[in-house]
């Protein structure tokens, strides 16, 4: 028999860490506590904190390889740290709809994700501060957003704004970044901004399909997110929205950058990927707006964060066309790395 006071949610949430409680977590000096840090970090969408602070570096002057490859390395690493930090204050929805994952499972300690995952952060802060010290503000402002968006998350009218925000800083982060390096004056335009008008809504559009996967888990544990409050069909309007609005953002960038500038093979790769994208796009809300189960929504989010990374992709080779041969072999990685997640229908 239930106790008194205790709600089903949590009598939910016992029930699945107790199917676990057997299992020991891995030391922190552990090899198979890092090989279940890699699962918890989401290898597979490393790419989307990636080509958001790519396309922000791509925004600045040219910017030396070593540099390059430097802040690339840390945009990507910097999703997957964020990403673990988020997750150790939802374990409660994680236990649900996601049993598959390391801490959910209890082959990590809480504690020690904690630890890792802010110092990552912390390294990650570091790298762009020396690039450019009012990353400083940025990098802190980013952290503190990772750290309570559990919070946001359980509120409808600001799970994706907030998260959409905190991935904006980092595009900002890319620009900055750069600019630092290659020591010139941080300019205005409205490239930069309509960047970032395709980043907040690309990202808060992946957010607000990614919570069509975990309906009945957040249900059940008190996160009242948008798909929850409202339905599949209201949610699926207000993501058509998003994508539409992102659809503007990345074009006005991409008119920004190549108006006027003769169209030659160099620069037309970013038609390329802003076509790839655009079609995409279109393709994933199409199938948002048929998505009837949980366990179908995967086939929706997966062209929407596709969509993201093609469109961002457009944007960064729109603005360095010498980058292109990168963008593709990065694309191509994601991809691989798609393929090979742990459960399809989690993204």
């Amino acid at each position: 028999m239930a106790r008194k006071g205790l709600p089903p949610a949590a009598l939910l949430g016992c029930m699945s860490f107790a199917m676990y409680a057997h299992v020991s977590p891995a030391r922190i000096v552990s090899i198979a506590f890092w090989r279940s840090y890699v699962v918890t970090m989401r290898p597979y969408l490393l790419f989307v904190s990636g080509i958001t602070g790519i396309a922000g570096l791509s925004l600045a002057p040219e910017v030396p390889l070593l540099n390059t490859m430097l802040l690339s390395l840390t945009f990507l690493l910097s999703y997957g740290f964020g990403q673990a930090l988020t997750d150790s204050f939802q374990m409660d929805t994680d236990s649900l709809s996601a049993p598959y994952r390391p801490l959910v499972q209890g082959k990590l300690r809480r504690s020690d994700v904690l630890v890792v995952s802010l110092l990552g952060l912390i390294l990650s802060g570091v790298v762009v501060v020396l690039h450019n010290f009012f990353n400083l503000f940025l990098a802190l402002l980013t952290i503190v957003g990772l750290a309570t968006y559990t919070y946001f998350k359980r509120r409808w009218w600001a799970g994706p704004i907030y998260n959409a925000w905190i991935v904006a800083v980092l595009c900002v982060i890319g620009y900055l970044s750069g600019v630092g390096v290659a020591a010139t004056s941080i300019e205005w335009s409205s490239v930069i901004g309509s960047t970032l008008l395709a980043v907040f809504f690309g990202y808060g559009n992946f957010v607000l399909t990614g919570y069509y996967k975990d309906i009945s888990a957040d249900r059940a544990t008190g996160y009242n997110t948008f798909p929850v409050v409202f339905g599949l069909k209201i949610s699926s309007i207000v993501s058509d929205v998003l994508a539409l609005l992102t659809l503007i953002g990345c074009g006005w960038a991409i008119f920004g950058v190549l108006s006027g500038v003769h169209l030659s093979v160099e620069n037309s790769f970013a038609l390329v990927f802003a076509a790839a994208g655009t079609a995409t796009a279109v393709t994933g809300q199409a199938r948002l707006h048929s998505v009837r189960t949980e366990g179908d929504a995967h086939r929706a989010i997966v062209p929407v964060v596709h969509a993201y990374v093609l469109l961002l992709s457009a944007i960064a080779v729109a603005q360095k066309p010498a980058w292109t041969l990168a963008i593709v072999f990065f694309y191509v990685a994601f991809l691989t790395v798609m393929k090979l997640r742990p459960m399809k229908q989690q993204i």
